[in-house]
């Protein structure tokens, strides 16, 4: 029965960590082709459909505990901030964005490595993750690790924010709906839900993940007076490659998080059934 009850720490930490793993390795090809696309080389130079596990090291490492802590966060700010009825949807946008920043500390570095082996940024020199991440450290140092991080909290604190009221809602009007009761829907009714909003915030802040995956693929030095800040290198893609660019990528972002949001929020809810298994509906 998913959410029958609240999640303790330790129960989000670990559903967390299984949902993420899990729809980070199904998923994988897909967000190759979807990272490819939206490289400025172009589909084609950066590896076409050749070599679509390419940086499958680095999410093997970083999905776990990055979802571990979202969930963790997400929940427990979920049941201490306050809660009242006419405001329960800022109270999940809050929670989610704050969860966010959170797994972003995990998720960034990991992320700048996977998109560099997949896009084959740096050839021949780094022919895996963990050579990608040596070469990294060995050019840019700390900060290369974090290179995007703020365009992609700028990709994700929306994306959050559209989702997860949504899911919220979702799964509380279908457990109204079809059991007459809250809290009452079944793993996979829940991964519906997931499904349906992820796929809706994924299409709408695409040109947000445009410009994070644009910048993690930056081998420039960040000081260069050319660099352009995020919001007017997003004003600069539309400009010269138009409004195109801005979705490259759409179709396979959606499908892949409407069907990813379905495999990581069903497996987190599957996983919390496990520590609360259900009583039946009544």
């Amino acid at each position: 029965m998913a959410s029958a009850s609240a999640p303790t720490f330790a129960q989000s930490l670990i559903a967390g960590g299984i949902a993420g793993t899990s729809v980070d390795l199904l998923f994988f090809p897909i967000d190759s082709i979807k990272t490819r696309l939206q490289s400025d080389q172009g589909f084609a130079r950066a590896g076409g459909f050749s070599g679509i596990y390419r940086g499958v090291g680095s999410v093997i490492v970083g999905s776990a505990p990055g979802a571990a802590v979202f969930f963790s966060t997400y929940n427990t700010l979920k049941n201490v901030l306050p809660r009242p009825p006419h405001l329960e949807p800022v109270n999940h946008m809050v929670s989610a964005s704050i969860a966010e920043v959170a797994a972003c500390l995990i998720r960034v570095p990991t992320e700048v490595i996977k998109t560099r082996s997949q896009t084959s940024s740096y050839g021949a020199l780094a022919d895996s993750s963990f050579k990608a991440a040596k070469l990294l450290w060995r050019t840019e140092g700390l900060r290369g690790f974090y290179r995007g991080f703020g365009t992609t909290v700028m990709r994700e604190i929306p994306f959050t924010s559209l989702q997860f009221p949504m899911y919220e809602m979702f799964k509380h009007r279908l457990s109204v709906f079809l059991y007459s009761k809250p809290a009452s829907l079944q793993p996979y009714e829940a991964a519906l839900c997931g499904s349906v909003a992820g796929g809706i915030a994924a299409a709408l802040t695409t040109p947000l993940d445009v410009l994070k995956t644009r910048v993690m693929l930056d081998l420039r030095d960040t000081s260069h007076p050319s660099y352009l800040a995020p919001l007017p290198r997003l004003r600069h893609i539309y400009t010269t490659e138009g409004i195109r660019a801005l979705f490259a990528g759409v179709i396979p972002r959606t499908l892949w998080i409407s069907a990813g949001g379905a495999v990581f929020l069903g497996m987190y809810e599957w996983t919390i059934g496990f520590f609360h298994p259900p009583k039946g509906h009544e």
